[in-house]
């Protein structure tokens, strides 16, 4: 089930990375706007961050963590990145990660639980692929184990 998972994402990833261009030239609204504004992004980082805190995979990894600041962080750093007018002050993501033991299967569960909570707040398919293609290149800096 897992790998079917992966494939999927990664597949899923394939085909976004085609996307942004398209859909930007379609649609009049940023991603941010599309996505909701502020407070829909953040209602979906609040709810991101108690599953990864709940999952069994990688909620080890977010023990220690405050989730409230981070729920925050994370929606500055995703309306930012979208076009929205927030501003991301956090550490880039190598710095972030840095001395963390996290593997490419972290990162998989974790881009798993960002997609659970994108469903349940009804974000739409195309719009959760294009916020998945915007993110995928991080995996470069958050992955420490190779």
């Amino acid at each position: 089930m897992m790998m079917k998972s992966i494939r999927s994402f990664a597949a899923a990833i394939a085909f976004a990375m085609c996307l942004p261009m398209a859909a930007h030239a379609s649609s009049e609204k940023s991603l941010y706007e599309q996505l909701g504004g502020k407070e829909s992004i953040r209602m979906v980082m609040d709810d991101f961050v108690v599953r990864l805190k709940a999952d069994p995979r990688i909620g080890d990894q977010f023990a220690a963590t405050n989730a409230d600041r981070l729920a925050s962080q994370l929606t500055d750093q995703v309306c930012e990145a979208t076009g929205g007018p927030c501003k991301y002050v956090g550490l880039d993501m190598k710095a972030a990660h840095a001395g963390m033991t996290i593997t490419k299967a972290h990162f998989n569960a974790l881009v798993e639980v960002l997609q659970t909570s994108m469903n349940a707040h009804n974000v739409p398919f195309d719009i959760q692929l294009e916020v998945l293609s915007m993110l995928a290149p991080m995996h470069r800096d958050v992955i420490t184990v190779r």
